[in-house]
């Protein structure tokens, strides 16, 4: 059945802080949680942060007090949901461990979102980008594995595969070519503007965490790996921020981050499978239903605007589920692979790489951050892993649809990167 948080009562805003005890909840089990689990608590962490960055950049763009007032109220108590959920990362849990849990969020939000997504640009943008996330899944898992013994697939809890994407060292590309068209939010379906919202937000948290986490490693391998990496993942973040809606207000757009949030609480309130977390996402999707009148009711009073004029269908389309796409997301990823594993971005558009001119901007850009293959943590992981083990850390279903990409005692670091 279908619901408009428009239509709910909200509760009493100053009902919605808790004290020291209620911020410290019990952490899950690394052992016991299902993956999905973990994957949805990181993607929740990721919301709330972007929901306080926004509105910290809203109130530094603003000049009436009584407005950033409301906006730090709202903040508040966005801060300390975003508490709340990071506390659930039990203290046993690697800092690899749960890297491998940020990429599998990346990899299965992104082919969920592909392949319901009404526009083809977007979807495009999606699959780009699905590949890269996918790769990177692989490359830490061989990572982890070779540094503390821990498979990948026992994480992942079989519902991702993990192997070659489109090589890391293939994804380094000039700034320019990482900006997309926008999605007009007047003339876009409600999932689309939701899944950019979503997958922008996603990806600036992996960015963030990535740079704050990759220093403290504790080999020199590692660490260049997240340095690496944590580059890919802010050419994802401009990316998905291009395809969102440049000229919406501020108000609008803080009614839109608060529509979101009502969104995912309640898709992962349907979701989830544990019950201790489901109870503090329902908690949160009560809160986040303030949020949202508030956020109407300060549109409504400075802009004169109805929350119609900017969400014009306030039902919740079709909900995020990771439980119901696990066979979906395993045959739509290596159909993405299988047919644009080789290509690359010019401009807002894609192509495969062998069709790109000698002298673009991608060549020259990708050589000056590469310099040699020798020097690529990305490669230089699976080198090392093949070296000491014989082949490379798979955990892959059937023969790897890419030919190119099918042997395990060599790191292939031309697809994607240079003609056959």
């Amino acid at each position: 059945m279908s619901l408009n948080p428009f239509t709910l009562k909200p509760m009493p805003m100053n009902k919605c802080f808790g004290n020291w005890n209620k911020l410290y909840p019990k952490a899950y089990d690394k052992n016991e949680a299902d993956p999905y689990t973990k994957v949805r608590i990181i993607l929740m962490n990721g919301t709330e942060f972007e929901a306080q960055w926004f509105l910290h950049n809203f109130a530094r763009h603003c000049n009436n007090n009584d407005i950033r007032r409301e906006l730090a109220l709202t903040r508040r108590i966005e801060q300390q949901q975003q508490k709340k959920i990071s506390m659930l990362k039990p203290i046993d849990e690697s800092t690899l461990e749960t890297t491998i849990s940020y990429e599998q969020l990346a990899v299965d939000l992104t082919a969920i979102m592909a392949q319901y997504d009404p526009d083809p640009y977007v979807k495009a943008a999606l699959d780009f980008a699905l590949l890269e996330d996918f790769d990177h899944l692989y490359r830490y898992s061989d990572l982890l594995e070779m540094e503390e013994g821990i498979r990948g697939e026992r994480l992942v809890g079989s519902y991702t595969e993990i192997m070659p994407g489109r090589p890391t060292i293939s994804e380094h590309r000039y700034p320019f070519d990482d900006v997309r068209r926008f999605a007009p939010i007047g003339s876009s379906d409600m999932l689309t503007n939701l899944h950019t919202m979503i997958i922008t937000a996603a990806e600036q948290q992996t960015m963030n965490y990535y740079m704050n986490i990759g220093q403290t490693h504790k080999s020199e391998l590692g660490r260049r790996l997240y340095s690496e990496i944590a580059m890919i993942e802010e050419q994802h973040v401009t990316q998905y921020e291009s395809l969102i809606d440049p000229n919406s207000t501020w108000m609008e757009m803080a009614l839109c981050h608060e529509y979101a949030e009502c969104y995912l609480y309640y898709s992962m309130m349907e979701d989830e499978t544990d019950s201790h977390v489901r109870d503090i996402w329902e908690e949160h999707f009560n809160m986040e239903i303030a949020h949202l009148h508030a956020a109407a009711n300060m549109l409504k009073k400075y802009e004169r605007k109805d929350w119609q004029q900017v969400i014009p269908v306030g039902e919740f389309p079709m909900l995020l589920s990771f439980n119901k796409n696990i066979e979906n997301n395993k045959k739509h990823v290596r159909d993405v692979l299988k047919n644009t594993v080789k290509n690359t971005s010019v401009l807002e558009e894609y192509a495969e790489v062998c069709s790109v001119p000698e002298n673009y901007e991608f060549f020259k850009y990708n050589d000056t951050v590469n310099g040699s293959s020798g020097s690529v943590a990305s490669h230089n992981v699976i080198e090392q892993y093949i070296t000491e083990a014989g082949e490379d850390y798979r955990f892959q279903e059937t023969q790897h649809p890419v030919k190119e990409l099918r042997c395990r005692t060599c790191d292939n670091t031309d697809v994607g990167r240079n003609c056959d």
